[in-house]
C-alpha cells in the first residue's frame, strides 16, 4: 500500500513541474502563505483542496475537533509562527458538519486521554444546552454544537496575547469562523470575525 502511496506522490510531482517547471523551487525558497488553517483532522477535510489553493499557500494546523485551547503548546506555537513570523493576515477556525470528535465529546462514552482534550466541547454543550434541546432531532443538535464549538475557537485565538500584540502593532489580522459541509464540499462562514481589539472587546462578553 505505501509503494501506492510513492507512486502517487511521484505522478503528482511531474504533474506540477509539467504545468509549472519552478514550481517546486519557488516553494523552496520561501513560505509566505496569507492564510491560517485551523481545522479538524478528520481525512475527508483536505484544507488546500477545499480552498483551491496550492502548497505554500495555506498554512494549517489540525486536531481533533478543531480546538484552539489556550493550553495547547502546540496550537500556540502555530498560532505564534504564524502571526508573528509568517505574518498571516487571515485565521480560520473551520469545523465540519458530521464531526466525530463533536459526537464523542457528548455521547457518553469513555475512549480515554481524548476525553480530556474534548472537554472545551462538553462545556459549549451544557451551556447552550437549552438552546439545542430545543432543535428537533440529534443530527441538527450535533450540526448546531459543531457551529457553537467553531464560534467558541473563534473566540479563544481572538483572546490570545499574540493576536492582540498584532493588531497593537497595526498588523492586520483576522479570525474567521466556517463550517464545512461533508454533504456537497462547500463551506459556510457562520459570519462570526473579529478584526480588531475593538472588535473583541465587543464580542468577549458574549454566551459563547
Amino acid at each position: 500500500m505505501l509503494e501506492d502511496l510513492k507512486t502517487n506522490n511521484a505522478a503528482w510531482s511531474k504533474g506540477k513541474t509539467e504545468v509549472d517547471p519552478q514550481f517546486f523551487k519557488r516553494l523552496e525558497n520561501q513560505q509566505s502563505p496569507e492564510y491560517l488553517w485551523i481545522g479538524c483532522s478528520d481525512s475527508r477535510v483536505p484544507a488546500n483542496e477545499i480552498v483551491g489553493l496550492d502548497p505554500g499557500e495555506l498554512f494549517v494546523h489540525r486536531n481533533v475537533a478543531n480546538l484552539a485551547p489556550p493550553q495547547d503548546a502546540n496550537y500556540l506555537s502555530v498560532l505564534q509562527f504564524a502571526v508573528d513570523v509568517i505574518k498571516v493576515k487571515h485565521v480560520m477556525v473551520v469545523g465540519h458538519y458530521g464531526c466525530g470528535g463533536v459526537s464523542a465529546a457528548i455521547d457518553g462514552k469513555r475512549r480515554g486521554l481524548v476525553d480530556h482534550w474534548l472537554h472545551p466541547i462538553r462545556e459549549v454543550h451544557a451551556e447552550h444546552r437549552h438552546e439545542l434541546d430545543a432543535l428537533p432531532g440529534q443530527k441538527e443538535r450535533l450540526n448546531r454544537l459543531c457551529e457553537l464549538n467553531v464560534i467558541r475557537q473563534v473566540r479563544n485565538v481572538a483572546a490570545d496575547v499574540f493576536v492582540h500584540d498584532a493588531w497593537a502593532r497595526g498588523q492586520p489580522l483576522s479570525v474567521h469562523g466556517w463550517v464545512y459541509s461533508l454533504s456537497n464540499g462547500l463551506v459556510t462562514d457562520l459570519n462570526v470575525g473579529i478584526t480588531c481589539l475593538e472588535d473583541y472587546e465587543r464580542v468577549a462578553g458574549g454566551a459563547i
